[in-house]
């Protein structure tokens, strides 16, 4: 009898416990997202708010209007297509580096003893204590002209002249690839540390040489990892405001200087709030494509054929 209760209750108790989680992503994503929705059908007007309603009452009629200027100036505008194709490429080339970057990485802490293992997760947790405007900035001390790059290498009579790094896309690049680099080595980390070490050593004892061991076996067991680092790196920076204002020079095109521009200095909330939703939207593909991708390898697995 209690067996059979279990049973009945077992789908209601799944349903409350997802209930939680998505109350808070409605309350805080979606709710937000729809009033920004909501903003960029107006039109733009002086006042506060400065934007007009979607519904008006005037002369004992209810009038609805959606204004398109926004999305208009987004495809007729090639300020902002410009805008959109620097950030796409920013975020891509920034996610290539930490890919690079953070695949050895990743690779060496997860095949390192338990012990230094912990000590070399402690160190690329670490800069999380700190602020990521403070760390920012204290690149901006080492990569301007007069800052101690630029003095190290004079000091040791490798250069002459300060290199012209700071106020450049070089500095954007490093900016993102160090404020962003443990985004990918951790879901990395935890792909590679539980791969079974025994299908390295079936593959050395069918002579397959190391190299071979890792491109055939290493690397396509771990692309899971590789996929959801590299979207934990793409998605949050082709939206980054900070590195680009602090470290960017003025023609370093990004969509959170361009969303900051309109939202506070022109108070264009309309514009502003089209720019976030086309922005959203393009995001919302390399989603799709990985969820596609995680549920194809799910279902290959229950098959058998993975």
């Amino acid at each position: 009898m209690n067996i059979s209760l279990l049973r009945r209750l077992l789908p209601a108790a799944r349903t409350l416990a997802i209930v939680p989680p998505f109350a808070w992503l409605a309350l805080f994503l979606l709710l937000p997202f729809l009033l920004v929705l909501k903003i960029s059908f107006a039109d733009l007007q002086f006042g506060i708010p400065p934007y007009t309603p979607l519904l008006a009452f005037k002369d004992e009629a209810l009038s609805f209007s959606l204004h398109l200027r926004g999305y208009a100036l987004l495809f007729t505008d090639s300020l902002y297509l410009a805008t959109y194709l620097s950030s796409v490429k920013i975020a891509a080339i920034s996610t290539l580096c930490c890919i690079l970057i953070g695949y050895p990485m990743a690779y060496y802490i997860a095949r390192s003893a338990p012990a230094t293992r912990n000590i070399l997760l402690l160190g690329v947790i670490l800069p999380f204590w700190t602020s990521l405007l403070l760390r920012v900035y204290a690149w901006v001390g080492i990569l301007r002209n007069d800052g101690l790059l630029n003095k190290f290498l004079i000091s040791l009579g490798i250069i002459s002249q300060p290199l012209e790094i700071y106020r450049t896309d070089l500095a954007v690049y490093i900016g993102m690839v160090y404020s962003y680099l443990p985004f990918f080595i951790l879901p990395l980390y935890a792909n590679l540390v539980k791969l079974d070490l025994r299908l390295l050593e079936a593959a050395y004892d069918l002579g397959a040489r190391p190299w071979q061991a890792f491109w055939q076996i290493t690397v396509p067991l771990s692309r899971p990892g590789v996929i959801a680092g590299a979207m934990l790196v793409f998605i949050p920076a082709v939206g980054e405001y900070v590195i680009p204002e602090m470290l960017g020079g003025a023609d370093t095109l990004m969509m959170g200087r361009v969303m900051w521009s309109e939202f506070f200095n022109n108070a264009d909330w309309p514009m502003a709030s089209a720019v976030t939703c086309v922005m959203v939207l393009l995001l919302l593909v390399p989603l799709a494509l990985f969820q596609y991708n995680q549920v194809k390898q799910v279902r290959l697995m229950r098959e058998g054929k993975l």
